[in-house]
């Protein structure tokens, strides 16, 4: 089995209520560590599981089963220029010549803007570019889209992803062979 880290967002649970970590642990999430900052209660996992999209599925299924709304999974899906050279192990430089063009064609278009200077891409697309480009795993590209479907199920309002995310799973991975 492999580990895999990433965080559960959830709200709607008290948490000064005397159950409160007790309800993480007796229901699934005893290999995660539990905080709440900011109206939100952060369930941040070190899971073990033969593949990402399993370790994803249980973990939002045990979060479900403690009464919590989950809100998304991280590692966020936006991310700057910066954040897509340290997650790509890259220079911040050789990003930017990539968004411009300088480095390759079709660097994706943001996807959001917090003002003119500062777009944010959406790390999937990123991630996927990056691959075919063959300057990012794979494994990584695949993880960062099972993110994504896992939170737009979640935005749905479903909890029990596992099927979905092992079969967009093995689509993606069918797509980044082509």
């Amino acid at each position: 089995m492999k580990m895999y880290e990433f965080s559960v967002i959830a709200s709607g649970l008290d948490p000064q209520a005397d159950d409160f970590e007790a309800r993480f642990y007796d229901n699934g999430c005893d290999d995660a560590l539990v905080s709440f900052q900011n109206g939100h209660v952060i369930i941040d996992f070190t899971r073990a599981a033969e593949t990402f999209d399993g370790a994803i599925a249980s973990a939002v299924e045990a979060v479900a089963a403690t009464g919590a709304r989950i809100v998304r999974i991280e590692p966020d899906p936006l991310v700057s220029l910066s954040d897509i050279a340290k997650r790509a192990n890259m220079t911040r430089a050789a990003i930017s010549n990539y968004h411009r063009g300088q480095r390759g064609a079709a660097f994706p278009s943001p996807a959001a803007r917090i003002t003119s200077d500062s777009p944010l891409w959406e790390w999937a697309d990123v991630a996927r570019w990056l691959a075919s480009g063959g300057k990012l795993s794979r494994a990584t590209a695949v993880e960062a889209e099972l993110v994504r479907q896992a939170n737009l199920a979640v935005q749905r309002g479903e909890v029990h992803i596992g099927p979905m995310l092992k079969a967009r799973s093995e689509q993606f991975e069918r797509d980044l062979a082509t």
